[in-house]
């Protein structure tokens, strides 16, 4: 019998490459998390040397928090809205540009080129962009005859936001045009020939071919959009630390929130809680995503493997 190549080098080698990574987690990723939840049970304000441990009693604060459960239903919201457009956004243009089309490659790049756009200049641009008295997005209404809109302030500040993430739909988009180059093109051409409609196709077809990639663009999303803070903080008209407590209350999302406790109430022992419930609640909706993925994901099985 063969023996595995690898087999010839000694264990001490297989830590020496996973060590660097180990470190890593430990010191970079473990001890951080660690520290906060010991700061969440303290009242800790972020530089004064007396602080004291308080136990649980953030935890309690907080479950009596109706302005940061008010934002927590605002970001499930939030989430629920963008994520789907997201993905149907990304799917639609990666179907688009999976055509035969004159300087397709040009297009794919006009639509790329946003979402390497770093997030700080997308949010000033929209900013410049959706500005009341000198933004274009009014002055294009204007010509047909449409009142200017104050898009960064309530209600309409949160479509604002919306519009502002939609942006960077491009990284999504690759992403799903690298899926369906993947699909046989036989398995559509033989559905064809069998009299299925275009959207037959895509259903039974494409559809369950690209879920895989489907999925994963879902639950990055999720985490993703549920941590969102620098687009609505940006997207506000006054953008500083000290008025933060001026963001929009359609846009005042639980990090927000979070930001606000942090660094303009100082409450480092109570934003480290509401950091570690909202952990729970990612978690939550991770596994949610995961779990309602054996109705919807269907993987490609290999039937020379199971031989």
């Amino acid at each position: 019998m063969a023996r595995n190549g690898w087999s010839r080098y000694p264990r001490r080698h297989f830590y020496l490459f996973v060590g660097p990574w180990v470190a890593g987690f430990l010191f970079l990723t473990a001890a951080p998390l660690l520290y906060a939840f010991a700061v969440s049970l303290t009242n800790f304000d972020g530089s004064s040397p007396r602080w004291r441990w308080i136990g649980f009693r953030n935890y309690v604060e907080l479950f009596g928090d109706q302005a940061a459960q008010a934002a927590l239903v605002r970001t499930i919201g939030y989430t629920a809205m963008v994520v789907p457009l997201s993905v149907a956004g990304s799917l639609g243009l990666a179907m688009l540009l999976n055509r035969r089309l004159k300087a397709v490659g040009f297009w794919r790049t006009v639509f790329f080129l946003p979402s390497i756009v770093p997030m700080v200049a997308t949010a000033i641009m929209w900013k410049l962009i959706l500005n009341r008295d000198s933004g274009i997005m009014n002055a294009v209404l204007g010509v047909a005859g449409i009142r200017p809109i104050s898009w960064l302030v309530d209600p309409v500040a949160f479509y604002a936001l919306v519009i502002l993430t939609l942006w960077g739909l491009g990284g999504g988009m690759v992403i799903m045009l690298a899926a369906l180059q993947g699909v046989p093109a036989e398995l559509e051409e033989a559905a064809r020939v069998d009299g299925a409609s275009r959207w037959s196709v895509f259903r039974h077809v494409t559809l369950p071919m690209i879920s895989p990639v489907v999925y994963f663009q879902v639950i990055t999303g999720v985490i993703t959009t549920l941590q969102i803070v620098i687009q609505p903080l940006l997207l506000a008209e006054t953008s500083s630390i000290s008025t933060v407590g001026q963001v929009p209350q359609s846009t005042r999302l639980y990090m927000v929130q979070v930001y606000q406790d942090f660094f303009l109430h100082n409450r480092f022992g109570y934003g480290s809680a509401m950091l570690w419930v909202f952990f729970l609640v990612i978690l939550a909706f991770t596994l949610l995503v995961q779990r309602s993925s054996r109705l919807w994901v269907h993987y490609e099985v290999d039937s020379d493997a199971d031989r």
